[in-house]
């Protein structure tokens, strides 16, 4: 991940809905879940939720897949896992070998 990328995905998550979502989509694992579903759960709007969920979108921190009628969903941990990375690039010395097994314990393939 480079820096563009990462400000875009620190800019995502810095504000309150969209990190209520994304801690949402967190919690739904690879499963995701439904924008209604979303929409009830957070008591949000249909539209302030899609205008939410195109930033995060955007910034690579979720993703989403047709499912019928509906769309779904989910959280973009490989998304997730980059910013980590980023912000611990330069960690033990710049050995950033060493902090792998913190990611992987961090952002686990549940």
């Amino acid at each position: 991940m480079d820096t563009i990328k990462a400000m875009d995905a620190f800019a995502a998550l810095a504000h309150d809905t969209r990190l209520d979502v994304f801690r949402l989509l967190i919690k739904q694992g690879e499963t995701g879940m439904a924008a209604g579903d979303m929409a009830e759960t957070l008591n949000l709007n249909q539209t302030t939720l899609s205008a939410n969920l195109a930033v995060l979108l955007r910034a690579g921190l979720i993703q989403s897949h047709r499912d019928g009628r509906s769309v779904r969903y989910a959280a973009n941990l490989e998304g997730l896992r980059g910013l980590l990375r980023f912000i611990m690039e330069d960690c033990c010395g710049g050995r950033a070998e060493l902090c792998e097994p913190i990611l992987k314990e961090l952002v686990c393939d549940c």
